[in-house]
């Protein structure tokens, strides 16, 4: 049982057929970052992006909410849908995608993880970085804390138009204890070890100009990853769905074609 009641969660929803894909997003966003996806995957998918426990538009968790709680209240989502779904998580959210893929595997028929990483708990200093910012955006609030971090995720060629549209989208999701949750729950977090461990078959992407995890963090998802593709996404920084949403989405209607078609055939 989840420990989060989604009655109170915000879900921007299109497409009226075909498969399931949910999408999650960063620890710094809300379900307007997947915009692109929602356009372009909606004539062919059932789309879902969610804004995560404690964001913008949805519910506060109530007292301590960890990565197994946001995984339980994803598959939860899925379960009320339709049962099972393609996951497409960002940053943070690939983290929650890829424990959602190892506790309910019966639910995801495919992963596509972006510019993410194995969690923020591989190493102390990356896990203290994490946990400061909780501190961070208590002293400075939403707005002033997005236009500190904001820029740095997109690369430096980015549109102003884009920039600006990522800080906004930041200050009007994060606050506390929301945030708060997610922070600890990217703190505590080293997948490393439990990677071999999906089954779901899996697309890793990564912008090839991404200052936040960057290529690394996500060539080490990818390698301990059995069943996967890995590419890397030009002119993009962190934010690659949005920063270079054609080339992305590309990318990910490729791998869902083909999952999809591979489990037609075995079907």
């Amino acid at each position: 049982m989840t420990a989060y009641d989604i009655t109170g969660l915000h879900l921007e929803e299109n497409g009226s057929g075909g498969p399931l894909v949910l999408c999650l997003h960063g620890i710094g966003s809300s379900c307007a970052a997947f915009a692109p996806q929602l356009e372009a995957l909606g004539r062919e998918f059932r789309v879902l992006a969610w804004d995560a426990p404690g964001y913008a538009k949805s519910a506060d968790p109530e007292g301590e909410f960890t990565l197994d709680d946001y995984a339980d209240t994803a598959a939860a989502v899925i379960r009320e849908r339709g049962g099972r779904a393609h996951v497409v998580g960002v940053s943070w959210g690939g983290v929650i995608a890829l424990r959602l893929a190892t506790l309910h595997p019966d639910l995801v028929v495919s992963l596509t993880v972006a510019d993410s990483s194995p969690g923020s708990g591989t190493t102390p200093e990356r896990a203290a970085g994490m946990r400061a910012r909780v501190h961070e955006l208590a002293d400075l609030g939403p707005r002033a804390f997005a236009e500190r971090r904001g820029p740095r995720l997109v690369s430096d060629d980015a549109p102003h138009e884009l920039v600006q549209r990522v800080v906004d989208t930041m200050a009007a999701a994060i606050r506390l204890p929301g945030y708060a949750c997610a922070a600890a729950s990217m703190a505590g977090t080293d997948l490393r070890g439990e990677l071999a461990s999906v089954t779901a078959p899996a697309l890793v992407l990564c912008g090839d100009k991404d200052r936040v995890t960057g290529p690394p963090a996500s060539q080490v998802l990818a390698g301990g990853l059995h069943k996967t593709a890995y590419v890397i996404v030009k002119d993009a920084g962190h934010l690659a769905n949005q920063e270079q949403p054609e080339r992305f989405n590309a990318w990910l209607l490729s791998h869902l074609h083909i999952v999809t078609n591979s489990k037609t055939s075995k079907g």
